[in-house]
């Protein structure tokens, strides 16, 4: 029985995934996918479409661990972690991911604030008189 470990990243959230063959089981920071996200019906879906993409869902059991960001960016690295981690386990996968973008790391992050505006575009309110 082999593990594979992959790590999916958006904005400042980082996801850790290990799985490996067994009987579904999908625990993050220690809790299930329900505790995990509560009522949030639209982001559990995103955590697993490339489980319900490759039919996996009932065949792998997942273990993540996350940190950095707010719980929709945790929730989209793990996604990205769990297409990565899948891509690994078996190549064939990648033919479904890859179309579908979940392969690919989305690099949009927060632009930093620059100095003599109030955020990192928005300038202070002219006056003219």
């Amino acid at each position: 029985m082999t593990k594979v470990y992959a790590t999916g990243k958006r904005k400042s959230a980082i996801a850790k995934v290990w799985i490996k063959a067994g009987g579904g089981s999908l625990s993050i920071n220690g809790k299930s996918l329900d505790e995990w996200l509560g009522g949030h019906e639209a982001i559990k879906m995103k955590v697993i479409q490339p489980l319900v993409l490759t039919s996996q869902e009932k065949a792998l059991d997942i273990v993540a661990i996350t940190f950095g960001g707010g719980y929709s960016a945790q929730a989209e690295a793990l996604r990205h972690g769990i297409s990565k981690a899948l891509n690994l386990y078996d190549t064939s996968f990648r033919a479904i991911l890859k179309p579908k973008g979940l392969l690919t790391r989305d690099s949009r992050v927060v632009e930093r604030k620059k100095y003599g505006k109030r955020k990192a575009r928005r300038s202070p309110q002219f006056s003219k008189r």
